[in-house]
């Protein structure tokens, strides 16, 4: 994988390297360039002139390594694979398959010189980079060593089906980039997770597979900063979104001198905890070493211990990067006239940064410090990381295509066969095999049913609530969810239609009267037609029935709003079991639109129509009160009024009274011998006890008095107006609740059972003989199968291409594992065991 001048690892190597995890140990090995090397590094074109070129002439000869020399097939090899991955890669960001390819994300804040990281393991400068949002949609760079290429050869892969090589100059590139920043920065979403992917061959490439993201931002707090917030939220989700391919090297990047303070970490632990998949960098170092005021600041900047940073990160401790500024070009204000300038510069910045650190330090640094400071030493070990992780996927990425070549083999072969049934007879025989399975599933989920996944599409009480409404008394105030039985289910289905309703049972059958205030009851008395006498009982019946009306019809609609809901999302729920048990007709989106709508149109109706049937009934229950429907229990009334005599020193009054005395106001004392009436009048006001001595007529009478002549209302009177009031009330209640839960289960739910059915093959027939283009939409389904059929094709070809070039890897370094372990075996097989 390693370009030649960095390749060391014989055939036999890597085979066994397959059977072995990569450790940090391993890792930290690879950063050890061997002893005796003197070829010098090809990627920068220096001249000593003084000390810091000839120290900057040194380091780079010690980082090559010799070539492999005539193993032309392990060079082939080499490639091939490059290109498989970078091709695979491509499959996975187009057709959004299940697999990745390994590849390195760079992450870090805006300004934290990500961009410019890149483009200096790269080795020359492409993109936009500086303050601000400079990328918007994350790059990925296949780039591949070619030393044919003197000059960086770029590819864009464009966005068409299928996707296209476009080989562009660097100067259109940084067009291209640049305008897709500006056409996000005026979109609405700004940011895009798309890549644009573009492959790059170069002399001075690595191979490495790169994925630059958008800058981390940390806007600032206030509502002026709101949008900067929302930027600042986007970013992450998509940079989340990224991190969490566990196929993926995250480079984390910090721009800090102080380990405790985690920026870019913080975001990155929450997707890799442990840090066993991060590689951490410090950039920006020539503007930390002079922030050091001592020996030891140095130290455990270079050396963090375990209290600062995680020893898990790979590598084992963070690298050191200076990038110098400046853009290369023939412009007054560019610094590098060419990119052979540019990378003369970044090695001339590495051999001084450890010249300052050395000197800082008062001592040599150690290979394993070296190995961790500058550009190239990080660029050879994610080469190497990269070609590791490769190696390692080789195995896994040949069983994944080969799954891959077969499901979608399969998806072809149903493509093809759909498109040979598109006349109309087979059509119209299809629509209605459709149309009686999804009957069939329609009442297997009211019967109950555990075959569709309840995480998918069960509702618990809470979930039910938030998305249909609540039973919401006139206050405002509703029941507790945990209250009721099942609540923290999740459930579909006739189970859900259970609970719903049972919960309207429990929650309005508990429901009591209202308070009444006096100033009701005095509003209630009003004036008869004939006298000006009060008429309790008629007062009562008008505040009941006023009451019960404001209370239970918004528990009627609310009824009526849950149970619509429950049965509506019977229909995906349906399509879910028929696509399970493949019966579903993938493609026909007009007619499942036309069935669908036929449902919810039936179910709309069907739930207006028995709702208005339930207001009918509780307009009729409070239009006139039928003493033996809505007295609920004379003798729980009689004992009530017992209570409130008894509480009042009175004798107990009769609940009833069967016939009203005719009297006339301030007329002339009756025949019936009451020649105390104005004295027990007085008493009964004054809440003095009767005489107990007085005979059941005195006291009726006494009561009439109190009732009929006095508009003063004695807490007696209150007290009597509110327990009829309440009996009327729970009266009604009972009555409207059984009649509702009986309305809507024969005039809901049982037409959803019997009545939808014929409905629905009305329907369609009658749509079949009328247009069955229309309903099929034979035309566009035509146009759609065909176009998924070209897709599929070409995807199968491309992941065939990708599964031979994996196999014939995947093969080759089988047999080179098998030569190494021959070769261990040959080596052994003379030495003699003694005893």
């Amino acid at each position: 994988m390693l370009s030649p001048q960095y390749s060391f690892q014989s055939s036999s190597q890597i085979g066994l390297n397959l059977t072995q995890k990569s450790t940090k140990s391993k890792i930290t090995g690879i950063m050890n360039p061997p002893s005796g090397s003197t070829k010098h590094h090809q990627n920068y074109r220096v001249e000593p002139k003084d000390s810091l070129k000839t120290a900057v002439h040194g380091i780079f000869a010690g980082n090559s390594y010799p070539s492999r020399g005539n193993d032309t097939l392990y060079e082939a090899c080499n490639d091939k694979l490059y290109e498989a991955y970078n091709e695979l890669h491509s499959l996975a960001q187009d057709s959004h398959k299940p697999f990745d390819a390994p590849a390195i994300v760079v992450v870090g804040h805006q300004t934290d010189g990500k961009s410019a990281l890149v483009e200096a393991l790269m080795g020359f400068q492409f993109n936009h980079v500086g303050g601000g949002t400079k990328t918007r949609r994350p790059i990925t760079l296949h780039m591949k060593y070619n030393p044919a290429c003197n000059e960086p050869r770029c590819y864009l892969i464009t966005e068409d089906r299928p996707p296209r090589e476009e080989e562009k100059s660097l100067e259109e590139l940084q067009a291209y980039i640049e305008a897709e920043n500006l056409r996000l920065e005026r979109d609405v979403c700004q940011f895009w997770e798309k890549e644009i992917i573009l492959k790059i061959e170069f002399k001075f490439c690595p191979n490495l597979t790169i994925i630059d993201t958008p800058g981390l931002m940390s806007a600032a707090p206030g509502r002026k900063n709101q949008s900067l917030q929302s930027q600042a939220r986007a970013v992450e989700s998509l940079v989340r979104t990224k991190l969490q391919h566990k196929e993926f090297i995250i480079l984390c990047l910090e721009d800090s001198s102080d380990w405790s303070n985690a920026t870019t970490r913080s975001i990155v632990m929450q997707v890799d905890p442990e840090l066993c998949r991060t590689v951490i960098v410090s950039t920006k170092l020539d503007t930390r070493i002079p922030q050091f005021a001592c020996r030891a600041d140095v130290e455990l900047f270079l050396r963090p211990s375990s209290r600062l940073l995680d020893g898990n990160i790979l590598s084992g401790s963070p690298f050191f990067t200076s990038v110098p500024s400046g853009r290369v070009g023939t412009s007054r204000d560019c610094i590098y006239r060419s990119n052979d300038h540019f990378r003369e510069a970044i090695a001339l910045q590495e051999a001084k940064d450890i010249a300052v650190l050395e000197e800082k330090l008062d001592r040599q640094l150690t290979k394993e410090e070296q190995a961790h400071i500058g550009v190239s030493r990080l660029r050879l070990f994610l080469e190497q990381l990269l070609q590791r992780q490769y190696m390692d996927s080789v195995p896994s990425i040949v069983a994944l295509l080969d799954r891959e070549y077969r499901t979608t083999s399969l998806k072809l072969h149903q493509i093809v066969h759909e498109l040979s049934n598109l006349d109309h007879v087979k059509l119209k025989e299809r629509g209605r095999i459709f149309r009686d399975s999804f009957l069939s599933k329609l009442s297997l989920l009211l019967r109950g049913t555990v075959v569709a996944p309840v995480d998918k599409f069960g509702e618990s009480l809470q979930d039910e609530r938030v998305h249909a409404g609540a039973f919401v008394a006139m206050d405002g105030v509703q029941m507790p969810y945990k209250h009721m039985p099942n609540a923290n289910m999740r459930l579909y289905g006739g189970a859900q239609y259970h609970r719903a309703m049972a919960e309207f049972r429990f929650v309005v059958g508990n429901v009591k009267c209202p308070v009444i205030s006096r100033e009701e009851i005095v509003n209630a008395c009003g004036v008869e037609d004939i006298h000006d006498g009060t008429n309790y009982f008629r007062t009562a019946c008008v505040i009941a029935v006023a009451k019960a009306r404001d209370v239970f019809e918004p528990f009627l609609h609310q009824l009526g709003t849950r149970l619509s809901h429950i049965i509506r999302r019977l229909l995906p729920i349906s399509f879910f079991l028929l696509q399970k048990d493949r019966e579903f007709l993938s493609g026909h989106d007009m007619f499942l639109k036309h069935v669908a709508n036929a449902f919810y149109i039936f179910v709309e109706n069907t739930e207006r129509s028995c709702r208005e049937k339930c207001m009918e009934d509780l307009m009729s229950t409070t239009r006139y009160v039928t003493w033996s429907l809505h007295n609920k229990n004379q003798s729980g009334l009689r004992q009530y009024l017992s209570t409130l005599s008894s509480t009042n020193e009175l004798s107990p009054i009769p609940a009833i009274v069967p016939t009203a005395m005719p009297t006339v106001a301030d007329g002339p004392a009756p025949a019936t011998g009451n020649s105390n009436k104005q004295d027990n009048k007085n008493r009964l006001e004054r809440g003095e006890s009767l005489s107990s001595s007085q005979s059941p007529q005195a006291r009726l009478v006494d009561l009439l008095e109190s009732t009929l002549w006095n508009r003063r209302l004695a807490p007696t009177s209150e007290e009597i107006v509110n327990a009829l009031v309440s009996q009327i009330f729970e009266g009604i209640r009972d009555h409207c609740v059984a009649s509702a839960e009986m309305k809507f289960n024969c005039f809901f739910l049982m037409p959803v059972v019997d009545t939808f059915p014929s409905m629905l093959r009305e329907d369609l027939e009658i749509a079949f003989e009328r247009d069955i283009d229309h309903v099929f939409d034979v035309a566009h389904v035509r146009r759609t199968f065909f176009q998924q059929k070209q897709d599929l094709e070409l995807e199968l070809s491309r992941v065939e291409r990708i599964q031979e070039k994996f196999s014939g890897i995947h093969h080759y370094l089988h047999l080179s594992q098998m030569a190494s372990a021959k070769d261990i075996s040959d080596e052994f097989s003379g030495v003699k065991l003694q005893d």
